[in-house]
């Protein structure tokens, strides 16, 4: 009793002071305890390492796409550098001969800058798809940190099962799906 009033202890609480007072114990219970801590522990980590990579996996999206962009810029130059080329070979054949050297020259120089251009141009598209290449494989990895995540999930739900049925055997499906989800993330780390 406590303050005067009735205290009354349900089947629970009985159990589990008679539990502390003659020193029983269930190790099963403490084992799944145990190791649903451990596997939540390790999903947190997988969580984590599947959030890192999907972010990742934008960040180099995104660069990819603003390299393809310069690129595009770069071949629109090109291209108005060549609209010009193509305006001072018309200028040399109708301009008198007195004036045919100077648009020479222009067409000399168009073609110049535009082989500068097209180089700039090839390296922002090669730069775009290796930020491509890196998303896609940025992305990969991601799946394989949800594929264990979700695995090691379904052991701590087995984890739960197994503590309300008591089935031994649902334990050892523990430890399976768990390291189940454990060598899928040893696969995710080593980006395979």
């Amino acid at each position: 009793m406590s303050g005067g009033q009735f205290h009354v202890h349900g089947p629970h609480d009985h159990e589990l002071h008679h539990a502390a007072e003659h020193g029983e114990k269930d190790s099963v219970s403490g084992r799944i305890a145990v190791i649903t801590a451990v596997l939540a522990t390790i999903g947190a980590i997988f969580s984590y390492q599947g959030g890192a990579t999907q972010a990742d996996a934008m960040l180099f999206k995104n660069n990819a796409q603003i390299k393809k962009t310069e690129a595009s810029n770069q071949w629109n130059y090109y291209q108005a550098k060549s609209n010009k080329q193509n305006l001072a070979e018309l200028s040399v054949t109708l301009v008198p001969a007195e004036q045919k050297p100077r648009y020479e020259d222009e067409v000399k120089r168009y073609k110049a800058e535009k082989a500068d251009i097209m180089k700039d141009a090839q390296k922002l598209e090669k730069e775009s798809k290796d930020w491509d290449e890196r998303s896609d494989a940025s992305l990969h990895q991601h799946h394989r940190w949800a594929q264990a995540t979700t695995v090691i999930q379904v052991a701590i739900a087995l984890s739960a099962i197994a503590l309300l049925t008591r089935r031994s055997w649902l334990v050892r499906g523990i430890y399976a799906v768990g390291g189940a989800g454990i060598v899928i993330g040893v696969l995710a780390a080593l980006h395979v």
